[in-house]
């Protein structure tokens, strides 16, 4: 793996400022609109964090996903989730060698970023199967542990509970997710570009833009990014008024929300926010980077009550009242 090495932290933000546009750039040769959705898993990426793309089938969900594998030069496999999968079917198995020694046979998930298509098309048993890869970056089998490849991402695609045989993903499977990315019906404008351009000879040859040991480096530097108090202070409140049983919860969450976000939100929130300077050209987040990405966040983190699922209250404007 190639050394990067930059004369310092604030050459090294602005490359990556530099390497974001380029990224942006190549992928919307293939993705139209969804600018809000590409930048947000990018920022994922470069904080080392898992995203979870929600949105009914057709929205370009999988083609995203493949079109950022590709101009990333990183190895990408593709796991199709249906009820009848097994745990062994992501992770891998054992198999009887040639020598009548058992071996362990790798599965998809050992790859650089790996698509877990339709998760919630499948029973929790298997979606569990993720779980200690997307934490500990690593897959235990028969008690010995296997390390997965460097950078590792998962980016999975759900489609609405609502939706006839799907499955919703446990608590302690959505907060591994880093972000929680809505996608929303193109407009008219945009789903005319894409039925002229997918329906026509065009064909688009994407560069890769960033390398393995770039996106390690800038992990790294992300973390180097210094951040204000009061700014590290707002993004930990703005956790701790999510919760109803705490001292800093106000009104609308404590009629409203029956669970609240844990640690890890304030982990990201903090992460998400330097990255979200970053590509923007600043040295330091500000509050407005948190509340760029709190939606992200925080809307897979909270659970409402009966109350809030009533009166029609969601995740996004209970957020938003708080931040």
């Amino acid at each position: 793996m190639q050394e990067v090495k930059f004369s310092s932290n604030k050459e090294a933000v602005d490359q990556l400022a530099q390497k974001y546009n380029a990224l942006r750039s190549e992928i919307s040769k293939v993705i139209v609109g969804q600018e809000k959705v590409i930048e947000t898993v990018i920022i994922s990426l470069f904080s080392n964090g898992h995203s979870l793309l929600v949105g009914v089938p057709g929205l370009a969900k999988t083609l995203l996903v493949s079109t950022i594998a590709e101009v990333l030069d990183l190895e990408f496999k593709r796991i199709q989730f249906t009820p009848d999968l097994m745990p062994s079917d992501i992770t891998g198995s054992e198999i009887l060698g040639d020598n009548r020694q058992f071996q362990f046979n790798k599965g998809p998930v050992f790859s650089n970023i790996v698509l877990a298509d339709e998760i919630n098309r499948t029973p929790p048993k298997t979606q569990a199967a993720l779980l200690e890869a997307m934490q500990e970056r690593s897959v235990t089998i028969s008690g010995q542990n296997f390390p997965l490849p460097k950078p590792f991402f998962v980016l999975a695609t759900q489609n609405p509970i609502e939706q006839e045989g799907t499955y919703p993903l446990p608590e302690a499977q959505l907060d591994r997710f880093m972000f929680n990315i809505t996608l929303e019906y193109p407009s008219y404008e945009e789903e005319l570009k894409v039925v002229r351009e997918t329906t026509g000879e065009k064909q688009s040859n994407l560069n890769h833009i960033l390398t393995s040991s770039e996106i390690s480096y800038f992990q790294q530097l992300i973390r180097k990014i210094p951040i204000a108090d009061n700014v590290l202070e707002y993004a930990v409140k703005l956790v701790h008024k999510t919760r109803p049983s705490g001292d800093l919860a106000p009104q609308i969450v404590k009629d409203y929300i029956q669970w609240g976000a844990g640690p890890r939100a304030s982990q990201y929130l903090v992460l998400g926010a330097k990255c979200h300077a970053a590509i923007n050209g600043k040295y330091s987040p500000d509050i407005e980077d948190i509340q760029a990405i709190s939606k992200y966040v925080l809307r897979h983190r909270i659970v409402k009550n009966y109350k809030a699922e009533a009166e029609g209250l969601t995740e996004e404007s209970i957020i938003e009242q708080i931040s």
